[in-house]
């Protein structure tokens, strides 16, 4: 069994925590208290609440996608959705702790995305559906993040910044990863990220969100996007599997630190 050691609060396991009063959201690794979960129709993935890895209390969510093939033309998500997560104009931190398994295969490398801010634009008519803003990914063995700004329509005056090998991801060990952003379509936003206590990205004075004002999703989760993105598996291994636990959302930095609730 992988847990924290540290004593466990009364309560812990619930899905809804309310320890510190500026958290809008937090889950201790349960399958209830979200919005909703989402799996691709024939894409093998699974969500399951349990009990024999966990970062922090009682519980975690695991989180499973296997590759369908070159037939297959669907996507890999794995995921489950808190609905408000943020809109332009917002501030806010957010936080979870994530494990990948084991034996993770790193080389060659492949980006599989563990969280994401997305919203539906399908509305707006122009060819965009489901469009992810800011995400973060393994890729390799590297934690890698990014920004999207500009009009979503047309889809060409979309702009995407990465920000790559921002920390190395170790498998079969509990990270945690905390975000700040000033979500803004001009140049008065910022994001910054956090990887196991030490700050890893300090982007201030840029644009962190498209113009539209709607609301985006924060998802956690396995999105195996290489796959569908590079349209095949790279490597060997056709099973993944990533744990997430203690995921948050606040206005200081401990309501989202996994460590600090």
């Amino acid at each position: 069994m992988f847990v924290k050691a540290i004593a466990v609060v009364a309560g812990l396991a619930a899905s809804y925590s309310t320890v510190q009063a500026s958290q809008s959201f937090s889950n201790t690794g349960t399958t209830s208290g979200w919005d909703q979960s989402y799996i691709d129709s024939g894409s093998g993935g699974t969500i399951q609440q349990v009990t024999n890895v966990v970062y922090e209390g009682t519980t975690a969510l695991k989180m499973t996608q296997t590759y369908q093939g070159t037939g297959y033309t669907g996507r890999y998500h794995s995921e489950v959705i808190h609905n408000n997560g943020e809109k332009k104009g917002d501030t806010g931190f957010y936080g979870f702790a994530f494990r990948l398994q084991d034996d993770w295969q790193s080389s060659p490398a492949q980006s599989y995305n563990i969280a994401q801010f997305i919203a539906d634009f399908t509305d707006l008519g122009c060819g965009e559906d489901s469009m992810p803003g800011t995400m973060v990914e393994v890729l390799g063995n590297q934690l890698v993040t990014r920004r999207k700004y500009g009009s979503v329509c047309p889809t060409t005056s979309q702009q995407t910044q990465y920000y790559e090998n921002l920390a190395t991801v170790t498998p079969g060990v509990w990270h945690r990863v905390e975000i700040q952003a000033n979500w803004q379509s001009d140049s008065s936003g910022y994001l910054k990220l956090w990887f196991d206590g030490t700050k890893v990205l300090d982007a201030e004075g840029v644009a962190t969100s498209v113009s539209d004002g709607r609301e985006f999703q924060f998802r956690v989760g396995l999105y195996a996007n290489g796959w569908h993105d590079d349209g095949q598996m790279k490597g060997t291994q056709g099973t993944r599997q990533v744990w997430f636990d203690q995921i948050a959302i606040g206005t200081v930095f401990a309501d989202a630190d996994p460590a600090g609730w």
